[in-house]
């Protein structure tokens, strides 16, 4: 009798069948029925989340963090400390529900998290990888079940808590892949070098830890259990990895075939995919692999990237990030209650733990990549990064709290933990790691000083195939010769989908031509062709980039600083295609303005009007090729002018230079320091002292008052020119700021750029705007200490 009071408070009686309340009117109370009570808690966690995911994002807080707040504000700890609010929101018999659906949100988004794991950077990874990988996750295990160790010796511990040690540790030993990619995308780092690290050293942390945690259920089943059930459960698991590796995946791989690149996957095989990933859930449970489990090793056969594992996960990501996931991490904080802490020496002996484990890890980090040279500042940030926890970290405390292996006293005290830890790290590394700080060159990467016989390094990003006539055409006028060759080097840039890390690989040509190239390489074979056409005076090396748009530049400025380049060219964000219709993407002008900031040499944007009277490959060289350079002063004209000069070498190339100058004075229309202008002058007289009797060069000079001056001799220029020429930045000029009105927008090709690319202007005439190079290593003023090339007269 004397137990009954106990069992009566963990009885939960529940009617049957009350799903859909037929009103308040009817009697009935809504909260009483499963449908609106389940609407309900959705609606609040969403609204909770939400709100505290603004007042949190200023201080650089992931989104994990604001969804456990809104669970604890929702939990026992504020808002459900009212037992009656609380019964009638979040009841027991409604809990089940909402339990449900979050663990089946996990298991969609752990799905995910395999279809977009590439298992290639496993084989990919570097030595350094390896090592950080190994020792971030043995160090700290290591001293951390050492600490256990001795506190467990020296110390009379509960039974309860000598068994959670051991839990703990290998809690925060781990770096869980899916939480790190989750958060290097929050940071804006996915494919930034500390980012790309991070990822691989984390999937062979992942590797020790998965590793560590089967063999300890391997002897743990053996001892409680016979050693048939041991051999049963091992054998089933091995016997659904066999069908999923070599049933599952050759299906796979049959409808991918069965799928033309660029186009939209058919629904039917998506359809069957959802049906597997249910039929494989259901048969983890039932052979006791877990469904979470089982669904993620179902993701890892599935291809990542277009066409499936981008279909997939474009279908899934919205429906399980935005609804199902948040419930998840909402119930963690739910079941959290401040209040249960009562012996703080619990909290001592599990934050010692936790401590000591943190400090391993910054150990195991940092040793290998101050061995590798890992400048300390980016080394340091790295360790935080593999110290953050995320997602998996607290599906382990459910779990622990579900088999009744954590009291809520302590489940409380490692939530704090976790919350803690990723809330600090968070805006850490942001104020820490700057990825665009390495892209400061040491020397200048520019034209204007380069040496008549230095090789033209060039790195040409590219979209898409309609990208390539224009960039093609460039470069068969920029006079390649045996004394100063051309070093190309092509970017494909793709967006990051269907997978959780990004891409930066050389392009390799396979054994055998295939009948269906991709798009990559059906643009490297034509830049290739183009490379052998010009008997080995450009030089071709060809990559492909696959990152978020938002970071997209970090491929672009890492790989011009790896291969010392000297300009790099990325197309208009515009693009102009057949009937003059144009096409913009905010996503290109976004990146052209990041690589615009960061780049460490000279950068161009080329303006591809898209002439219907040119094929999309010219790869003949043309019988005659018009220049005009726009000179209105400034280094990015000096930048412009010294290109101009290299391209008038080439016979085909007839070059014209424009100077505008102030009709009541033969100065320059734009500011600058005296040192600008003594260097504009000194360009123009070497210029007009080169080229004086050149019958393939002319000089004119344009008298221009006001804006609507250069305007009329802009328009002027028609389509009698191939390409026109021209720098991005013009300071300290009323003149070209009268230019600004017919322009509001706040685009990357500065006055003359943005009116050159407006739509009233009618022409067929490509522009590159030049850009020097702003960010050179100890300089505030870049033509500071400046000298010009040396021009052979």
């Amino acid at each position: 009798m004397s137990n009954a009071p106990a069992l009566r408070a963990n009885l939960v009686c529940t009617s049957f069948n009350q799903i859909n309340s037929k009103g308040l009117f009817v009697g009935d109370d809504p909260l009483d029925y499963s449908v609106p009570a389940l609407l309900l808690q959705l609606s609040l966690i969403s609204v909770f989340t939400r709100i505290i995911q603004s007042l949190l994002k200023p201080l650089g807080q992931p989104l994990i963090v604001s969804q456990i707040l809104g669970g604890v504000i929702l939990s026992p700890s504020i808002i459900g400390k009212n037992g009656e609010l609380s019964s009638k929101v979040f009841p027991s018999k409604g809990r089940s529900v909402l339990d449900t659906v979050s663990v089946f949100g996990f298991m969609l988004f752990i799905f995910q998290i395999g279809v977009k794991i590439d298992l290639s950077i496993i084989l990919k990874s570097s030595r350094k990888a390896l090592a950080v990988g190994i020792l971030g996750f043995f160090v700290p295990f290591g001293l951390a079940s050492f600490t256990a160790f001795l506190l467990e010796k020296f110390l009379s511990l509960d039974k309860e808590l000598i068994t959670l040690l051991s839990r703990v540790v290998i809690l925060q030993s781990m770096t869980a892949y899916p939480g790190i990619a989750c958060f290097l995308d929050e940071l804006k780092i996915l494919n930034s070098e500390i980012g790309r690290l991070a990822s691989s050293s984390s999937i062979i942390c992942d590797i020790c830890q998965w590793t560590i945690l089967s063999l300890k259920y391997a002897l743990e089943l053996a001892k409680a259990k016979s050693v048939r059930v041991t051999l049963g459960s091992l054998v089933s698991g091995a016997l659904y990895i066999l069908v999923i590796a070599f049933g599952i995946r050759p299906a796979i791989l049959w409808a991918i075939r069965q799928t033309p690149e660029g186009k939209p996957v058919k629904n039917i095989y998506v359809f069957a995919v959802l049906v597997l990933l249910l039929w494989c859930g259901f048969t983890g449970e039932a052979i006791g692999l877990s469904s979470i489990v089982a669904c993620f090793l179902f993701g890892l056969v599935i291809p990542d990237g277009p066409p499936l594992g981008s279909a997939i996960v474009e279908r899934l990501d919205c429906f399980v990030s935005v609804l199902l996931m948040p419930p998840f991490f909402t119930i963690c904080g739910l079941q959290m209650n401040v209040f249960s802490i009562v012996r703080l020496r619990n909290v001592g002996v599990l934050q010692l733990v936790v401590l000591v484990a943190f400090i391993g890890k910054i150990m195991g980090t940092l040793l290998p990549l101050l061995f590798w040279r890992v400048p300390l500042r980016d080394a340091f940030s790295l360790a935080l990064i593999m110290n953050s926890k995320g997602i998996m970290e607290l599906a382990f405390l459910n779990d622990f709290k579900k088999n009744k292996d954590m009291s809520e006293e302590n489940y409380t005290i490692m939530l704090i933990s976790v919350v803690v830890i990723t809330g600090v790290i968070s805006p850490l590394v942001k104020v820490l790691y700057d990825p665009s700080r390495r892209y400061i060159a040491y020397k200048r990467r520019t034209i204007m000083h380069s040496r008549d016989n230095d090789e033209l390094r060039i790195l040409a990003c590219i979209h898409s195939q309609e990208n390539v006539r224009a960039v093609i055409s460039l470069l068969q006028v920029s006079n390649p010769t045996k004394e100063s060759r051309v070093n190309l080097v092509v970017l494909h840039l793709t967006k990051l989908t269907g997978r959780a890390s990004s891409v930066l690989v050389a392009h390799r040509k396979r054994d055998k031509p295939s009948l269906n190239p991709t798009q990559s390489e059906r643009i490297f074979n034509a830049f290739e062709k183009f490379g052998q056409q010009n008997n080995d005076l450009i030089m071709v090396q060809c990559y492909k980039g696959i990152s978020p748009y938002a970071t997209m530049h970090n491929d672009v400025c890492s790989l011009a600083l790896e291969k010392r380049t000297t300009l790099i060219i990325v197309p208009f964000h515009k693009h102009w295609i057949f009937e003059k219709r144009i096409e913009t993407s905010y996503a290109y002008r976004h990146l052209n303005k990041n690589v615009l900031e960061k780049a460490p040499c000279s950068v161009g944007i080329l303006i591809d009007r898209g002439s219907t009277k040119k094929s999309r490959y010219a790869i003949t060289v043309p019988s005659l090729y018009r220049v005009v350079v726009l000179f209105f002063g400034g280094a990015d004209d000096r930048e412009a002018l010294s290109y101009a000069e290299r391209m008038s070498g080439h016979p085909s190339v007839q070059m014209t230079l424009i100077r505008f100058t102030r009709s009541s004075s033969s100065e320059n229309i734009v500011g600058g320091t005296e040192r600008s202008k003594v260097l504009d002058t000194q360009i123009l007289s070497e210029f007009n002292h080169r080229f004086l009797r050149s019958e393939q060069v002319s000089y004119q000079e344009a008298e221009v008052n006001r804006g609507a001056d250069v305007l009329e001799v802009i328009k002027s220029l028609g389509n009698f020119y191939d390409l026109v020429m021209v720098g991005r930045r013009h300071i300290d000029s009323p003149i070209l700021l009268q230019l600004t009105k017919r322009n509001n927008e706040d685009g990357e090709l500065g006055f003359i750029g943005e009116l050159l690319a407006a739509s009233d202007i009618e022409s067929e005439t490509s522009v590159l705007v030049m850009q020097q190079q702003t960010r050179l290593w100890g300089l505030h003023d870049p033509e500071e200490s400046t000298h010009l090339r040396r021009i052979s007269l």
